[in-house]
């Protein structure tokens, strides 16, 4: 696959012999400038597990407040509910909101918000309650780890308890936000005031113990370096390994614009697709990893369906936590313009469900 000669040929050889690479293995892709060589590493395992396909779905984003008590230094959402900008919206709004862009063919609802400090658990299970009763055929993906723990909280229940409840009133599985970078050296700095690593770990733990399936995210480009991406891949591939329902990894570029960070300038395009790469070589036990548009800019994204993705997320269509933060690939697109990105790069475009069942059409 690479020549002898290769300073990556040994690792070349462990990938083509299907084999797990160590975190030293990571190290050494992660520390690499040779791009072309991991891309070439990336998709020979993306080819391997998925041939030509890639896969992207038909859905909706709701961002049901923006109104979060925590105040990430990374995050420009807002945190107090009288300031200008914010909004909470009640069920009956979040089913509007949904109505106005929905047509017969969204499979999926993507829902997440910020830790309201006035909201009672209740609001939350309503939202779930109301949108499957408007939406029966629609999957409601909902509520990342922090949302769910912060749930539990403010219901004073367990966190088994707390998914029961949510799955009575309609969540079907759970994004993957909030993991942000695990190693403590930077999170402390990023998101101080979040849930551990260790925590959010365990809770999707609990989750995939419910048998709800998830995705799993990291957020890079800003303070973190190669080490911590590494790191943060292995706890994910380790707490595959247990529980085994992580579904997608979704690599999420950072947006500095209107965050505590609004300095640093974002990752570049090699930073982008050397992540991309790094994660479909390290996560052998995640099936699909995400080439989400909405962060790394379409035309990136559309370059690292050949970097090692085989998803390219959806239609999304009203994405504002991102848009938030300067985000500038826009908050929807057709599904013609998805099938020719794909088409794009020689690839071919199947249609999904949230759990990655093929569509006809």
């Amino acid at each position: 696959m690479l020549p002898a000669a290769h300073p990556l040929s040994d690792i070349a050889a462990r990938v083509e012999a299907g084999e797990r690479l160590s975190p030293e293995d990571g190290l050494r892709l992660a520390s690499s400038h040779d791009l072309p060589a991991l891309g070439l590493l990336a998709h020979h395992v993306r080819d391997r597990l998925h041939g030509d396909a890639v896969y992207y779905n038909i859905n909706r984003h709701l961002n049901p407040t923006n109104v979060c008590y925590v105040g990430c230094e990374l995050c420009a959402y807002a945190d107090d509910p009288n300031a200008e900008g914010t909004w909470s919206y009640t069920p009956a709004e979040c089913v509007e909101l949904a109505r106005r862009d929905w047509s017969p063919d969204v499979t999926e609802f993507h829902i997440v918000g910020g830790l309201h400090p006035r909201w009672k658990f209740d609001v939350y299970a309503e939202i779930l309650r109301s949108l499957k009763e408007a939406f029966p055929t629609v999957h409601l993906k909902a509520f990342t780890m922090v949302e769910i723990d912060f749930l539990a909280k403010i219901a004073r229940k367990s966190v088994p308890e707390t998914i029961a409840i949510l799955r009575e009133a309609g969540l079907d599985s759970c994004p993957g936000g909030g993991a942000e970078i695990f190693h403590p050296e930077i999170r402390e700095q990023i998101a101080s005031k979040k849930m551990s690593a260790d925590r959010w770990l365990e809770v999707a733990g609990m989750v995939h113990a419910a048998g709800l399936k998830s995705n799993c995210t990291m957020l890079f480009g800003h303070i973190e370096r190669p080490e911590h991406w590494v790191d943060h891949l292995v706890r994910l591939r380790e707490q595959q390994d247990l529980t085994g329902g992580f579904q997608c990894f979704i690599p999420l570029a950072f947006h500095p614009a209107n965050t505590k960070f609004a300095h640093l300038p974002g990752p570049d395009l090699v930073t982008k697709l050397k992540v991309v790469a790094l994660s479909r070589l390290m996560l052998d036990n995640i099936p699909h990893i995400k080439a989400y548009w909405v962060m790394l800019g379409r035309e990136i994204a559309q370059l690292a369906l050949r970097y090692g993705a085989n998803d390219l997320d959806g239609t999304v269509v009203d994405e504002r936590v991102t848009f938030a933060a300067g985000g500038a690939a826009g908050k929807g697109m057709t599904v013609e313009t998805i099938r020719e990105f794909i088409a794009g790069v020689g690839l071919r475009p199947v249609l999904r469900d949230t759990v990655y069942n093929e569509i006809a059409g």
